[in-house]
């Protein structure tokens, strides 16, 4: 008898999140494993990616604010499916959790990815109070990074047997270096142009308007790189505009691509001569994986899981959250420092391939969702 999975979530949509479980339910042992994909708003072109054709996906259009109107709808959901374990993934799904207890679910794992725009530092009381609130009904609890397990041990109280860190995985052999033609549609040639590129959903906790703005400072600091220097930010969301109006007041709108959201990342990767990732909040990035895996320099604000993923001066660069002065003099050392950037990149590459194994995270999750025994953070 197959173990079916039912995967929830706020949106499904382009995201590391969603990335994730996409990858689990391409890779999990189909004579194992049956899936379902329960958003609890609305499902977009991200799950085209999905590979199985018997995978149900089931959008429920919730409105903004608290869920508790569809509960009876979502119990008798899972009464139907009779899932044998419930995968919740932040914390805008958790409140389903007690729901899934009362329809009879015996497992209920909930994974933290990073931090929520409201919340980005895991100090909102509010927050704290929710995931004490139904940690009572959650049988395992996983982190995807070592400060998000200690945040569930320390403000939340969740026990060392009740946790585990499954760290996210890349696929090393999509995401590898190499160099070639630009993207389909994107104005600037890798080699004649000098690529700062980023991607993901542009929101607060993201923060690509930093990025622009250091991208404006490094421009004027040195104009002479005006001829060469290029930014792209691949990814669409709230703070598109605001990016927009940063490059468009400084006079630089021409030079950025703001292509929206993409399927081809890899290739767009390959293009970029820098990463750049100035999130003000992170779990495990897995674009900055992604990034690491092509062997291109990063550069990344320290925070979450970053410094987890990142030896700064081995294998990329870290400067502070929200400093846009560090962030432009970081990117213009890599410019002025062809082999510093070359040594960087290929370092990340080797850290990926070492560390980063998709089989090994696919193992972790194939074992907690059959109910295997996990080790428990150190």
């Amino acid at each position: 008898m197959k173990t079916r999975v039912v995967h929830v979530v706020y949106r499904f949509d382009m995201g590391g999140l969603e990335n994730v479980i996409v990858q689990l339910i391409n890779r999990l042992p189909a004579e194992r494993f049956e899936h379902v994909v329960l958003s609890l708003t609305t499902v977009g072109d991200f799950a085209q990616r999905i590979e199985r054709p018997d995978v149900r996906l089931i959008a429920l259009d919730k409105p903004p604010g608290h869920a508790f109107k569809l509960y009876p709808r979502i119990w008798r959901l899972l009464r139907e499916l009779r899932p044998q374990v419930l995968h919740t993934c932040n914390i805008a799904p958790l409140e389903i959790v007690p729901v899934a207890a009362l329809a009879g679910v015996p497992q209920r794992i909930h994974v933290e990815h990073g931090w929520d725009a409201a919340d980005p530092d895991g100090r909102n009381p509010r927050y704290r109070w929710l995931r004490r609130l139904y940690a009572p009904f959650v049988t395992r609890f996983v982190s995807v990074s070592a400060d998000l397990d200690r945040y569930l041990q320390t403000a939340i109280g969740v026990a060392d047997h009740r946790r585990c860190l499954v760290g996210n995985g890349v696929d090393t052999q999509a995401f590898r270096p190499g160099a070639g033609d630009p993207p389909a549609g994107c104005p600037f040639t890798p080699g004649e142009h000098w690529i700062v590129g980023t991607v993901g959903r542009m929101m607060t906790v993201k923060n690509q308007p930093l990025l622009a703005r250091a991208f404006v400072r490094l421009l004027r600091e040195r104009p002479d790189l005006q001829p060469r220097a290029r930014l792209v930010m691949v990814g669409d969301g709230p703070l598109k505009a605001e990016v927009e109006r940063v490059l468009g007041e400084a006079g630089l709108r021409e030079l950025a691509w703001l292509p929206g959201a993409r399927s081809d990342v890899a290739e767009q990767l390959r293009s970029f001569d820098v990463f750049a990732l100035p999130s003000q909040a992170e779990g495990t990035s897995c674009t900055l994986q992604e990034a690491m895996s092509s062997a291109r320099a990063v550069v990344a604000t320290a925070v979450g899981g970053t410094p987890d993923l990142i030896t700064p001066e081995s294998d990329g660069l870290l400067v502070p959250s929200d400093d846009e002065a560090a962030l432009a003099q970081a990117l213009l050392r890599l410019h002025d420092d062809p082999s510093l950037a070359l040594r960087l990149g290929l370092a990340a590459r080797r850290r990926a391939v070492a560390h980063f194994s998709l089989d090994s995270m696919v193992a972790s999750y194939a074992a907690l969702f059959a109910g295997e025994p996990q080790p428990q953070p150190a």
